[in-house]
């Protein structure tokens, strides 16, 4: 039997309709977001009138009701102009949809998921999960909740934590009694601070920052779940999440080879154009096979998702594929610009610094082969 990887008349609209989003309100900007190294909010209110920030999240809380397909489509689409503004994208759905519809209590999800959804009052969400000592172990974790009467009591450091300095909603897990737990802590709460902002190589536009906890009251309430049930929560979002980075990646990748291609059918060197030497058309060739396999893998891994048959090793091999992919593409892509690729007069450039955390965040590619070995029986 056939397999068909086309996508419905539905996906290609939303597809099309990010990438019309992209051109017009991220393209414009993106270099001077990365300059300045800010989070690009000025464009918060467009994207909450896209849609694009309740995604995932059920009609009935102001979202979209779309699928995983649905979303990750919009991060490769949005990632082929920055990855940042795709990331705010996909830690937002993450948090509202991807953990507290889905764990959350009735009274949470009417508190939280209408504003995250619909991006009120510029609600931003953050998943918590990394600390200085557990990076792709979680169960390391060394932030402590405590109980006392109604309300806990958090003390300890989360680092690496994106949209961090902006968020107003953070997920941030902590070892109770019952074992490591996930808690809603609000911007605001006694004892919660923003600590250092990082300085980074790439992503600049995507805030990431260390949170201090410092006897941080949190209401008893805001328990997602059942103690000791917070490391079952982060994982049951790890699929998805591995799949849509490497939606990003592909898009990131595909803009690479198009900007190498316009540029190189442009470029006259020797009295011909670059385009005309067979090494570059079989360089070129070489990439976008390996972009269209990365694509067919996110694909691929997204569609497990859809179908309720998560697959933590195809997920593991889209995003460690895929992410390997868009470090080659742009390396090479970039070798064709000469100097030009070089200045941050071109694109090039920023892709490749991009490019590179995609082999790091959501899992190391060390950690992505790990998994899909033990998939194999290897241990």
């Amino acid at each position: 039997m056939a397999l068909n990887f086309d996508l419905s008349p539905e996906q290609q609209d939303i597809f099309k309709t990010a990438r019309q989003f992209g051109e017009k309100e991220v393209k414009p900007f993106a270099g001077k977001w990365d300059e300045a190294e800010t989070p690009p909010l000025e464009v918060y209110d467009k994207l909450a009138a896209a849609g694009f920030l309740g995604i995932l999240a059920p009609e009935e809380y102001g979202g979209q009701g779309g699928d995983y397909m649905d979303f990750s489509l919009v991060c490769e689409a949005i990632a082929y102009y920055d990855p940042s503004v795709a990331i705010l994208i996909s830690g937002q759905n993450c948090v509202s949809a991807g953990i507290i519809s889905k764990f959350g209590t009735p009274a949470q999800k009417e508190k939280y998921l209408p504003p995250l959804a619909k991006g009120e009052n510029h609600a931003v969400g953050a998943f918590a999960m990394t600390e200085p000592g557990a990076g792709s172990d979680a169960n390391s974790a060394s932030t402590k909740a405590v109980l006392k009467d109604d309300h806990y009591v958090i003390n300890g450091t989360k680092c690496f934590i994106s949209q961090g300095t902006i968020a107003t909603v953070y997920l941030v897990f902590a070892r109770t009694e019952a074992g490591l737990s996930c808690f809603i802590v609000e911007r605001g709460y006694p004892g919660f601070s923003v600590g250092k902002k990082e300085t980074k190589m790439g992503i600049r536009a995507s805030d990431t920052a260390e949170l201090v906890f410092n006897d941080c009251v949190v209401p008893r309430e805001n328990l997602v779940g059942k103690e000791g049930e917070g490391f079952k929560i982060a994982m049951s979002i790890m699929d998805a999440d591995r799949a849509s980075v490497a939606a990003m990646a592909v898009g990131m990748a595909q803009r690479a080879i198009d900007e190498a291609v316009k540029y190189t059918k442009e470029r006259v060197q020797f009295g011909k154009r670059i385009s005309q030497f067979q090494n570059t058309q079989f360089v070129l060739a070489e990439l976008q096979t390996k972009v269209d396999a990365a694509r067919l893998m996110a694909y691929r891994a997204t569609m497990d998702v859809v179908n309720g048959c998560e697959n933590a090793a195809h997920s593991s091999m889209a995003k460690y594929f895929a992410s390997d992919v868009v470090n080659d593409v742009a390396r090479r892509a970039l070798q064709f610009m000469g100097g030009y690729g070089y200045s941050r007069e071109y694109p090039m450039e920023k892709i490749l610094r991009d490019a590179k955390i995609f082999e790091i965040f959501v899992g190391t590619n060390e950690m992505q082969r790990m998994i899909i070995s033990r998939s194999m029986g290897i241990k």
